[in-house]
């Protein structure tokens, strides 16, 4: 059993990447669903389902390439259950000088640093994508 599920599944996704699979199933929760459709907004997955099992919904991620490069180069998971790590909007820091995402959580839902920044609202990082 894991504790942390958003660091498990960002794992699974660089694994899924590192083998060349066209796609990665999980277990479902909001949380994932919100992340992984903020990266499909960016262009970092090809596609994102739900799908309804009967002990527990799965979450399908299929995953994007360029060729027969991985879309996705790094993952980076910031905020940890032992050590929460908030910012203010104008702390936001940026993923390698912009080309990449950092994604938060904030009191209106968890958003992309670009969103977070035009709604000057700040929250917990969760973590950053290139």
């Amino acid at each position: 059993m894991y504790t942390d599920s958003i660091a498990d599944m960002l794992i699974r996704i660089k694994n899924a990447l590192a083998a060349g699979h066209e796609e990665v199933v999980m277990p479902h929760s909001k949380m994932r669903a919100a992340i992984a459709g903020i990266l499909l907004d960016q262009k970092y997955l090809e596609n994102v389902e739900t799908l309804d099992s009967k002990p527990q919904k799965q979450l399908k991620i299929s995953l994007k390439y360029a060729g027969s490069l991985p879309v996705v180069s790094g993952v980076k998971r910031i905020s940890k259950p032992g050590r929460r790590l908030y910012v203010s909007a104008g702390e936001i820091p940026a993923t390698l000088g912009g080309y990449g995402i950092t994604i938060l959580s904030t009191n209106q839902g968890v958003i992309a640093d670009k969103e977070a920044r035009q709604k000057n609202v700040g929250g917990e990082i969760l973590c950053q994508v290139w």
